[in-house]
């Protein structure tokens, strides 16, 4: 009302004598009609005046409803506490199902491991004990057949040396029989020679009595020595049947005798020859011996204070041992991963209401930057000079905008303007409260990310541990299944080590990761730290959410700063 009071005054205040003073009625026209634009000016002036009070209420009535909207915000946080207490009681329900199922998992992988080793362990005793009782019956077998040939020769050679005493004897008793019958002959000689002297002494019976005596007793001597010697022949003849019968009946003996000892011997040839091609079936008992022994030291070296004590103990007890000491260090490992699952899965809670909160400051940002862009296209409006004379732009905006404006961009206000204390205060606190409350969260956030960072690289490095255990426990396995009579089932798990065991043992792989890495030493540092840069932008998801919107703020900055500069020359002549 001022202002149309100060527009309708000059009017007035002109005299009668100041309007006779012009001789020519234009000047007065042109005064009136500079009047007349002034007039409608200031009406311009005061409803954009009007129009900016009204945009003003608006934006205090704005940052009333932000202020309210910080309750709302308290009770949305308590929906989202409430939601993450679902939320993390469910991935505690969750985490203890899939925690029982990897349990059971294991004790069946356990007890089925348990029972393939005890088998084991039962089937090598069991064929430890064949091989020493086939040895000991090899052992006995060749004995037995050593002995037998030796009483055969012997037998053998007894018999030869009998015969051939009795062919000796009979030998003997043909030549005594010869010889008698010779001594016979000679004898009936001497007696026909007798019998004929006897004729010629009866013939002669003239001869004294002395004579006729001798020839009597001559002739009875030879008489009795002739039936001594028809004796003897006689019994030579009887012990010559006798010896003959009696060699008959020896080689009958004998020849049946070693009819049984050649029957018994090719008995014990088959015998021998069946436990060599036993022998020959097992004959890698020695080999799986030594694989034994050396797995027993590969994997059951006595340590120094039980050195003796470990070497006594067979190899089933130190498989169980073996496999107590992994069931406790597999316990121990369940443990740590179910901690492990469950400190993700607190991270992973985090992480989303993080990004959750992220979201909503972001909006709370952007709608808060609409706000002032919005102040700061209001602080620039001007009218062309066509609506009236130039004049500042400033002039034409209320003070509270101008102050908040300048406030907010850093530029100093006039020295001759006074503002209202209290909507600089309210939009001062209000941005100096978010500044702050963005700076904190930041570093709460920042702090939380190198936490997780920390985390994910000590799970990823434990992961790398475990999957490296896994592995050489495939390999323990796929040894112990290169013995004969073990089943070749294979689940999911040993089915993936596997691939990963395979690999491992690629020798293209290996290749192709050596010439990387020699490729990778051949370059120069700055493309290696190019390239260093490039995988950890390309790997990390926050690393390409921060490089995407570093180069929009950029391209943004750039088609500001260049707009702004085409303004600035176009209104250079205004």
């Amino acid at each position: 009302m001022r202002g149309s009071q100060e527009s309708e005054s000059p009017l007035p205040n002109l005299g009668l004598t100041e309007l006779l003073a012009y001789d020519y009625p234009v000047p007065a026209l042109d005064l009136g009609q500079q009047l007349q634009l002034k007039v409608q000016r200031m009406h311009d002036i005061e409803t954009e005046n009007q129009k900016l009070r009204e945009t003003l209420e608006e934006y205090n009535k704005e940052f009333a409803e932000v202020k309210n909207q910080e309750v709302t915000i308290k009770a949305l946080k308590e929906k989202i506490r409430e939601y993450e207490q679902t939320l993390k009681n469910q991935a505690e329900n969750i985490a203890l199902e899939k925690e029982q199922k990897l349990q059971n998992d294991f004790a069946e992988k356990e007890r089925k491991l348990q029972e393939t080793q005890m088998s084991t362990a039962s089937k090598l005793e069991e064929a430890e004990h064949k091989v020493q009782a086939l040895q000991t019956a090899l052992e006995k077998t060749r004995t037995e057949l050593f002995d037998l040939k030796t009483k055969y020769d012997e037998e053998t050679t007894a018999k030869a040396d009998e015969i051939e005493m009795i062919m000796t004897d009979l030998e003997r008793a043909n030549q005594r029989a010869e010889v008698a019958q010779r001594e016979a002959e000679t004898l009936r000689e001497q007696l026909s020679s007798a019998n004929k002297s006897l004729q010629l002494a009866t013939q002669i019976q003239k001869a004294p009595d002395v004579e006729q005596a001798i020839e009597v007793l001559t002739r009875s001597s030879l008489e009795v020595e002739l039936a001594a010697k028809e004796r003897e022949i006689a019994q030579l003849v009887e012990d010559v049947q006798r010896l003959q019968g009696s060699l008959t009946k020896l080689r009958e003996n004998s020849s049946s005798q070693i009819s049984q000892l050649e029957q018994q011997l090719t008995a014990k040839n088959s015998t021998l020859k069946q436990l060599e091609e036993k022998l020959k079936g097992q004959a890698d008992y020695e080999e799986v011996k030594k694989e034994l022994n050396i797995l027993k030291s590969m994997e059951f070296a006595p340590s120094e204070s039980s050195g003796a004590q470990d070497a006594s103990k067979p190899l089933e007890v130190l498989l169980l041992e073996k496999n107590r000491s992994l069931q406790s260090e597999n316990a121990t490992l369940r443990i740590t991963n179910s901690d492990l699952s469950v400190r993700c899965a607190e991270l992973q809670i985090q992480l989303t209401e993080a990004v959750s909160t992220m979201a909503g400051q972001k909006e709370l940002i952007a709608k808060l930057e609409h706000d002032l862009s919005t102040i700061q296209t209001l602080s620039t409006v001007h009218r062309p000079d066509a609506e009236g004379a130039a004049v500042p732009s400033l002039e034409k905006i209320p003070e509270p905008i101008k102050e908040a404006t300048a406030l907010f961009y850093g530029h100093p206000p006039s020295p001759g303007t006074s503002f209202p204390e209290g909507q600089v205060d309210s939009l001062l606190s209000i941005i100096s409260s978010q500044r702050e409350r963005f700076r904190t969260r930041n570093q709460e956030l920042e702090g939380e990310n190198r936490m997780m960072q920390h985390t994910v690289h000590a799970l990823q490095s434990e992961l790398d541990n475990l999957r490296a255990d896994n592995i050489k426990l495939y390999e323990k396995i796929k040894f112990l299944q290169s013995y004969p009579g073990r089943g070749g089932s294979r689940d999911d798990t040993e089915q993936r080590y596997s691939s990963q065991y395979e690999e491992r043992l690629d020798p293209f792989s290996s290749f192709s990761r050596k010439e990387r890495q020699r490729k990778y030493l051949s370059l120069s540092p700055w493309d290696k730290a190019t390239l260093s840069m490039g995988r950890l932008i390309l790997s990390n998801k926050t690393a390409r959410t921060v490089a995407f919107f570093y180069t929009l703020f950029l391209h943004c900055l750039v088609f500001l700063v260049s707009v702004g500069d085409s303004a600035g020359q176009g209104g250079a002549p205004h």
